[in-house]
Formats: C-alpha cells, sequence, structure tokens
C-alpha cells in the first residue's frame, strides 16, 4: 500500500457535535433504496440512548436514470419518508445548509463521489452506505478530500454490525470463511452491487491486510481467496444460485464455529448515530479501502484466469488515474449538449471514448435535464457516453 493511502487511515476525531438539548438534523440523498425508510424509521422511532438527539428531517430525491434498480425505486421511497414528516428538497445544495449530517444512501455507487464532494465541502459529517463508490478511484478519492477537509465519513454494509460476527472479531482468527448473495450490476464492478455484504463480513472476522486475491468464477458461483500479510487466509464465496443468505465460518485457536447471522438494520443505525454524536468513524479508512481494493482485485483476476492480484497494485492504478469530468446537458428537444456544444448522440459517444494510447485515463459525465426533456430522452442519451462513466443524473 502507498504511503499516500497510508495517509488516509487516520480517524478524525473530534468532540461531541452537539449539546444535550439540540436536535442532530440528519439529511439523506438519494432515495433509491429500501435502506431509505428502514434507517428513517429506526432512527425516528427510537427515543433513547444513542438515538434521543438523533433525526432524520431531510432528504433529496435522487436516482440514476440507466439503472432500473435504482431509477424506479426513487420516487416510491421518497414519498414513503415524506409522509413521515420528512421534508424533500429539490437540491442537495438546498437540503446542506438545512441539516448536521448526511446519510448518502444511493443504491447505485457511482453518484456517490459527485454528491460526497458536496457533502465535504459543506464540512458535514458523512455516513456513506454500500458501495463506497462506483470504483476504487472514486473511494480513493473521497477519503483523499475527507482527509484534506478534516470531515468524518464512515461507511459500511449493515452486516459488519452482526453481534456473532463482532463477537468473533474480538478472538483469534486464524481464518474464516464467508458468503452472501452475489448477484451482479452490469455498471458496477462484479461484487461491488451485492457481494460487498460477504466480503464486508470476511474483513469484519480477519481485520486488515490483505495482501492479494485469486478468484475462480463460475455462472452461478464465486470464490474469492484472500491472503493476509501474516500468511492467514480468508475466503468470500458468492452465490447466485441454490440456497443464498449471509454467514461466516471462523477458525480459532481452540474450535470452529459459525460466527453469526444477519440481525437487520439496528445495529448499523446504532453505530451511525454514535458516529454523528462524536465525528469518530469506527472503523479506519484503510480498512474499507482493503475491502473495495480487495473486489477490485478480484476482477482483475478473474481477467487473469484466477491469478493472484495484489491490493497494493489496483490502489496504486486508482491513486494514479487521471480523472476528467464532463457536463451532459439534455436541452428540451433531447439533443445532448456537450460542455456547451451541441453534437449528435454519435458525437458524443465518439468524443467520450478515451483514446487508445492513454494512460490511466478515466472519464466521468454529470447528466443534467432541462425540465421540459424527459427521462426518457436521458435513458436514451445515457446509452451514447462512450467509455466514460454517469456519476450524477440532475433534473428539476
Amino acid at each position: 500500500m502507498t504511503q499516500k493511502i497510508c495517509f488516509i487511515i487516520c480517524l478524525f476525531a473530534s468532540t461531541s457535535v452537539f449539546a444535550e438539548s439540540e436536535i442532530f438534523r440528519i439529511g439523506v440523498i438519494g432515495t433509491d433504496t429500501s435502506h431509505v425508510p428502514a434507517f428513517v424509521n429506526v432512527i425516528n422511532s427510537s427515543t433513547e440512548g444513542v438515538y434521543e438527539n438523533m433525526r432524520v428531517v431531510a432528504a433529496v430525491k435522487a436516482g440514476i436514470i440507466d439503472n432500473p434498480s435504482s431509477w424506479d425505486r426513487a420516487q416510491q421511497y421518497a414519498e414513503e419518508i415524506e409522509k413521515t414528516g420528512v421534508k424533500i428538497y429539490t437540491s442537495a445544495d438546498e437540503m446542506l445548509e438545512n441539516v448536521d449530517g448526511v446519510l448518502l444512501e444511493n443504491v447505485d455507487g457511482r453518484p456517490h463521489m459527485y454528491y460526497a464532494e458536496m457533502v465535504i465541502r459543506a464540512k458535514k459529517p458523512m455516513f456513506i452506505d454500500k458501495p463506497l463508490a462506483g470504483n476504487l478511484t472514486d473511494a480513493v478519492r473521497i477519503y483523499s478530500m475527507a482527509q484534506r477537509e478534516g470531515v468524518p465519513v464512515f461507511s459500511a454494509s449493515s452486516l459488519r454490525y452482526t453481534s456473532g460476527f463482532q463477537a468473533a472479531r474480538q478472538t483469534q482468527v486464524h481464518g474464516a470463511d464467508a458468503w452472501s448473495p452475489c448477484t451482479f450490476n452490469a455498471k458496477h464492478p462484479d461484487f461491488y452491487w451485492y457481494g460487498i455484504h460477504g466480503v464486508e463480513t470476511l474483513f469484519t472476522l480477519m481485520g486488515q491486510g490483505c495482501v492479494s486475491v485469486s478468484r475462480t468464477s463460475a455462472a452461478n458461483y464465486d470464490l474469492a481467496v484472500g491472503l493476509w500479510d501474516d500468511g492467514r487466509i480468508g475466503t468470500f464465496r458468492g452465490i447466485r444460485a441454490g440456497a443464498g443468505g449471509y454467514g461466516g465460518v471462523v477458525f480459532g485457536d481452540k474450535k470452529v464455529e459459525f460466527a453469526g447471522e444477519y440481525e437487520g438494520y439496528k445495529p448499523l443505525c446504532d453505530e451511525i448515530c454514535k458516529f454523528f454524536a462524536t465525528g469518530v468513524s469506527p472503523i479506519a479508512a484503510r480498512e474499507t479501502l482493503e475491502i473495495m481494493a480487495f473486489m477490485t482485485a478480484a476482477d482483475e483476476s478473474k481477467k487473469l484466469n484466477g491469478a493472484h492480484v495484489t491490493l497494493a497494485s489496483v490502489l496504486e492504478k486508482a491513486e494514479a488515474a487521471d480523472v476528467k469530468t464532463f457536463t451532459v446537458e439534455i436541452a428540451g428537444d433531447g439533443s445532448p449538449v456537450l460542455d456547451g456544444v451541441y453534437v449528435t448522440r454519435e458525437e458524443l459517444r465518439e468524443k467520450l471514448t478515451i483514446p487508445a494510447d492513454a494512460e490511466n485515463l478515466e472519464y466521468r459525465v454529470i447528466l443534467k435535464k432541462h425540465p421540459a426533456a424527459s427521462h426518457d430522452a436521458a435513458k436514451e442519451i445515457a446509452a451514447f457516453l462512450g467509455d466514460a462513466m454517469l456519476a450524477a443524473y440532475l433534473y428539476e
């Protein structure tokens, strides 16, 4: 792991961020996941302990147009939490002026960098739901910016806080096997979409220090084998057929045992509220980055027919990436406008195709829809972005 990446591992310690009698106002960005109404229900229905001063008061409806698993749910969950008294804002900038901390909840990880930058510049502590970002480059960028600006950031899967996994983490773990459902989404690296739950379980049990990954992949199953720097071995099994579920087995000093089962969202919400109260992330940034690097290295291993790929190699590439961001506006008639210039869709794809001789260059696109344009036009244009990753979809 490079020196620059290692600097990111620090925790952003601070004193309590609010007086006892005050309410800590939480805002949500992204309403395209069932986590939103679930988190709102847990936090706003609880009045004792870590929840006493915590309330979700605001949200920004946001989804991403080219992912049905995101776009088709954004309106539904926004309406659901609005009925409970949560105010829906039309822009993140407006909401950020009226909250003390943020839950970045987009189910699609690609917009996380765009919104995280806004939140960090506003100096608000932020929980980012899984996955931390849509790729490793953006994951590194989020933590780098947060460290530079002194803003606390915390990201985790709810699986991490299963009591059995937490208890096992406190023992001598010689190795662990973890598993979870592992459906894919074409817009994300393979494990980022759902396999992240099992990968996070593995790291909860094993801790930091994974050096390399080897992956065997078939149509319905994956097996990723991680080698840790102290010689321990941990595995993640991704499941797309047959019995699924979540779980882990720990190889300890005196016995081999199941580590626990999923216990819902409340344990994670407990940690989120503690985080907002103290400004201290319960997870080192390095561990979260290792999780992201593990999943990225697993994709590289798949391309190399199961060869071991080091986490350091993919982290170094992510750190060195040259990221260029373009703005594509959808005019009222549905035509694409690239950085202020009308183009055809074919011209758009050509301009957003990375040159063959470019090294470690990555493109991002912010897609902005004119109020008179249709969402269908946006979907069509999103298919003409060449090599660029759709980083945000903005509309009124």
